[in-house]
C-alpha cells in the first residue's frame, strides 16, 4: 500500500463544510485541525463570506494567519486585520450585468458586499438574506448599493431555483463577471476570472506551499475551482451534486464532522 500523502495545507470552506448549521465548529473538528497543525499542516479558511463577516469566526478558530474571503476576491491577514490583496467589481459593470439578467428572467433582488475590512453588506428592498445570522444594512433603492466600492453582488429570484438562476446569469453575463453558487439562496457575481482558486493560489504562494500539497474541503459549486487547483478535493455528504462529481473523496456531512473524519485518518495520533 502506498504511504499516506503528506498535506501541508488544509483549505476549508465554512458554511456547509466546517461550520455546523448553527455557525459553530465542533470540538472534534477543532481537535482534528489542531492535530494536523501539530504535524506541520497549515489551516486556511477559503470562504465566500467577505472579510468583515469572517473576522469573528477566525477568532473563534484561533486563526491568526491568512484567510481567503469573498469567493477569492480577498486575501485577508487576520493577525494584522488587513487585506493583503483584493479585487473590486466595477459598479457600472455590475449594474449592466444585473440589467442583462433581468432582461431574461424579470426582476431579481440584489445585495452587495462592500470592499475593505470594514465593508458592509447592503441589501435592496425585497432581498432576503439567506443566512440570517449575518449582519446587513437595508437601503432604500438599488442605486444606494453602489455608494462605495464593492467586491461582489448577491442575487435572488422570487421563483427560480438557485441552479436555474445561476445558469441564466452565466449565459446573460458572459465575461462581464464570474457567476457562482455558494449556498442555498446564494447566487453571486464577482470580478471576472476571480474564484476561490485564484485567492487560494495567492495565499499558498505566500506560504510557500505547492498546490499538490493542498487538501481542500467544500460543499458547493463555487468550490469546484478550488478542487481543481488543490492536490485533493473532499466533498461533504451534504454537498451539491456538481461538486461531488469532481471530488476525489466524499466524507460525512458538516453536521457529522466530515472534516474531522478525513483528518483523523490522514494525521493519526502520534
Amino acid at each position: 500500500m502506498a504511504p499516506t500523502p503528506a498535506y501541508a495545507l488544509i483549505a476549508t470552506d465554512l458554511d456547509g463544510t466546517l461550520l455546523r448549521g448553527d455557525d459553530t465548529v465542533s470540538d472534534r473538528s477543532l481537535a482534528a485541525l489542531a492535530r494536523a497543525a501539530r504535524a506541520g499542516a497549515r489551516h486556511l479558511v477559503v470562504t465566500g463570506r467577505p472579510a468583515p463577516r469572517v473576522r469573528p469566526l477566525l477568532g473563534a478558530l484561533g486563526c491568526t494567519g491568512l484567510a481567503v474571503c469573498g469567493q477569492g476576491a480577498q486575501v485577508y491577514d487576520a493577525g494584522e486585520d488587513r487585506l493583503l490583496w483584493s479585487v473590486r467589481l466595477d459598479r457600472e459593470l455590475a449594474e449592466t450585468a444585473l440589467g442583462k439578467i433581468e432582461a431574461e428572467v424579470g426582476q431579481v433582488y440584489a445585495a452587495v458586499d462592500q470592499d475593505g475590512v470594514d465593508g458592509l453588506t447592503l441589501i435592496e428592498p425585497g432581498y432576503r438574506m439567506p443566512h440570517p445570522t449575518l449582519p446587513a444594512v437595508r437601503v432604500g433603492r438599488r442605486d444606494d448599493l453602489w455608494c462605495e466600492p464593492i467586491s461582489k453582488v448577491l442575487l435572488r429570484h422570487a421563483e427560480l431555483s438557485d441552479d436555474a438562476l445561476a445558469a441564466v446569469a452565466r449565459a446573460a453575463v458572459g465575461r462581464l463577471a464570474t457567476v457562482t453558487m455558494s449556498g442555498p439562496g446564494t447566487v453571486e457575481l464577482q470580478p471576472s476570472g476571480v474564484t476561490k482558486a485564484t485567492g487560494l493560489a495567492l495565499a499558498a504562494e505566500r506560504l510557500g506551499i505547492a498546490a499538490e500539497r493542498a487538501l481542500a474541503f467544500g460543499d458547493m459549486p463555487n468550490d469546484i475551482p478550488m478542487f481543481a487547483w488543490a492536490g485533493r478535493g473532499v466533498a461533504m455528504a451534504n454537498a451539491h451534486p456538481e461538486l461531488k462529481a469532481v471530488a476525489d473523496e466524499i466524507t460525512s456531512s458538516n453536521e457529522d464532522d466530515g472534516i474531522a473524519v478525513v483528518l483523523e485518518r490522514l494525521f493519526p495520533t502520534g
